[in-house]
């Protein structure tokens, strides 16, 4: 998959793994990630499939529907690429944290539905709920947090309460942040998933900790 990489400055910190939203490309969320988590590497994906020239990390039928078997496909695809680039370059796969935004966070999503152990924490802005009908693995420790627009009409609150109630039945620990602002990445909401993230994964003294999983 087309990427970028960065090495972060402390080898404590977990990895943050973007996936950005539809005609974004790799560079897009890295300042994001950056105000999240400074001393952290970043590992930053390009989706495969293109809508009218548009990255993309799974094909739809229509805005707000899925193809289902292609996402179910692009997720493994992306997992194995994970699990490549965690040997390729050297990083604690255990310590892999999803930052993702709208396509990118679906995708993100998907990959807590399907694979135990795939991050050990999650950043999803706006996301819909990826795949019904399907068990999840256990998600026991896992903190996720998810931005969510009362106004959003492309992922609507209906759609956030729903996943946060799959997420946390499989033992996540979800916490969601609500704007009334609609799909866009607000600089409020960017700031409530740095204080989340210090929460969840930076001690007291300062110090990163390691992922739940």
């Amino acid at each position: 998959m087309i990427h970028y990489f960065e090495r972060g400055r402390s080898p404590e910190a977990p990895v943050l793994v973007l996936f950005h939203g539809t005609g974004g490309t790799e560079r897009d969320l890295i300042p994001l990630a950056r105000r999240i988590s400074p001393e952290s590497a970043i590992l930053s994906l390009r989706g495969n499939v293109l809508e009218n020239g548009m990255p993309r990390f799974f094909r739809r039928l229509a805005e707000g529907v899925f193809d289902e078997a292609d996402l179910v496909f692009r997720t493994k695809e992306v997992q194995d690429f994970l699990d490549h680039a965690a040997e390729e370059y050297g990083l604690p796969r255990t310590r892999f944290v999803a930052v993702g935004y709208s396509n990118g966070a679906n995708l993100a999503g998907s990959l807590l539905f399907h694979f135990r152990g795939s991050f050990s924490g999650a950043i999803l802005h706006h996301p819909m709920v990826p795949l019904r009908g399907t068990t999840l693995p256990d998600l026991s420790g896992v903190p996720v947090f998810i931005g969510a627009g009362r106004n959003d009409p492309i992922s609507p609150a209906r759609e956030t309460e729903e996943l946060q109630s799959m997420l946390a039945s499989a033992g996540a620990d979800v916490s969601v942040h609500w704007t009334y602002y609609g799909h866009g990445l607000s600089d409020g909401e960017a700031a409530a998933a740095k204080d989340w993230f210090e929460q969840h994964f930076t001690s007291m003294d300062g110090k990163e900790r390691s992922g739940s999983v």
